[in-house]
C-alpha cells in the first residue's frame, strides 16, 4: 500500500576512509538525507557530505579520534513512515530488526555491496565509496522510501 506523501530519496554511503570522490556529489544530488554507515575516515568527509544534504552517521571500527567519538555506534533514523537501523558491522547487531519494527538495516564494513530483503526488512550495504579494495566495486546506494515501501539502487562510482 502506498502512502499519500511524496517519496523520500536517501543517499547511503559507507567506508569512505577519508576519501570523498567527486562523483559522490553528482550521485547524491537531490537526496534529502545522507546515511553514512561508518569508517568515515575524517570529519572533513562529514562536512563535505553535509553540504549536499543533512547527514546521519555511525562510527566504524577505523574511525578514531575526538571527532569520531562524537559519532554513535548505531543510529535509528525515521524517514517518513519507515524506521531504519544503522550500524557499521552487521555482525554486531544485537536486536531483531523485524520484531523491533525496522523496515531497513543499513551497514557497511565488508566493502561488498549487498541488498537483500528478509522477513520484510531490507538489509542494505552500499559497498565502499572510498579507496578501491581488491576487485570490489566503488559504490554507494540511493534508497527511495514511499510509505512503508523501500527500493534501493546501487550506484557504481567507478567502472
Amino acid at each position: 500500500m502506498q502512502s499519500d506523501e511524496n517519496p523520500h530519496y536517501i543517499g547511503v554511503i559507507s567506508d569512505t576512509h577519508g576519501l570523498l570522490r567527486p562523483a559522490v556529489e553528482k550521485a547524491l544530488k537531490g537526496v534529502e538525507l545522507i546515511i553514512h554507515a561508518g569508517d568515515v575516515g575524517s570529519a572533513e568527509v562529514l562536512g563535505a557530505l553535509s553540504r549536499i544534504a543533512p547527514v546521519a552517521a555511525v562510527r566504524g571500527n577505523m574511525d578514531k579520534g575526538a571527532w569520531a567519538q562524537k559519532l554513535p555506534a548505531q543510529e535509528i533514523v525515521k524517514v517518513g513512515e519507515a524506521l531504519i537501523y544503522v550500524i557499521h558491522d552487521l555482525h554486531e547487531i544485537d536486536l531483531n530488526p523485524e520484531a523491533a519494527g525496522f523496515r531497513a538495516v543499513i551497514s557497511g564494513h565488508s566493502h561488498t555491496p549487498r541488498m537483500v530483503e528478509q522477513n520484510g526488512v531490507l538489509y542494505l550495504n552500499p559497498g565502499s565509496a572510498g579507496p578501491r579494495r581488491f576487485k570490489l566495486p566503488v559504490s554507494l546506494a540511493v534508497l527511495t522510501i514511499n510509505g512503508q515501501e523501500l527500493n534501493a539502487k546501487l550506484v557504481e562510482l567507478e567502472k
